[in-house]
């Protein structure tokens, strides 16, 4: 599998994603994870959704919670047809437990614990601490990938402008 070196850093120690870079324009890789419910969901859940692919190393930090939150107030403004999926090693369980004690209600939570199947699909494994790099990619309702951000380093959030203005383009 392909290694990539000092993309994202931790306290400004180079780290190793594992996987392809994704690039806009290309068609978003499939993954799959699992539901707080214990289910097995694929991109192909989610077809026509315009969507927010949104990886945190885990909500249980302060930054993931802060970002996890702040999407969770941007998803109840967006339409019916886009989704902001926030996807995490954290057990099913766990996020469950946290969205319960957040109010997390807007952002749907997916753990890629069982496979690392979006972390190594989206090149956002990090081989040294085997969690999700932060990242933001969004799909349009064809599929593609339209937006494309990796947090350079670990403890920052991404670019929320960005985000949202990616977002409100690929449901125009």
């Amino acid at each position: 599998m392909l290694e990539r070196s000092g993309i994202v850093t931790m306290r400004g120690n180079p780290l190793t994603l594992v996987g392809p870079e994704i690039t806009v324009g290309q068609k978003a890789p499939d993954f799959s994870v699992v539901t707080n419910d214990m289910e097995t969901v694929t991109l192909a859940d989610y077809a026509g959704k315009v969507l927010a692919l949104v990886s945190v190393p885990s909500l249980d930090t302060p930054v993931c919670a802060v970002e996890t939150r702040r999407f969770n107030a941007e998803a109840a403004k967006l339409g019916d047809d886009v989704r902001i999926l926030t996807i995490s090693m954290d057990l099913p369980f766990a996020q469950k437990r946290w969205c319960g004690a957040m109010g997390i209600d807007k952002v749907q939570t997916l753990s890629d614990h069982r496979e690392a199947s979006f972390g190594l699909g989206y090149g956002v494994l990090i081989k040294e601490l085997r969690l999700l790099a932060r990242s933001v990619f969004v799909v349009d309702k064809q599929g593609l990938v339209t937006y494309a951000e990796i947090v350079r380093e670990i403890a920052d959030e991404p670019y929320y402008a960005s985000v949202l203005a990616a977002l409100g383009q690929a449901s125009a």
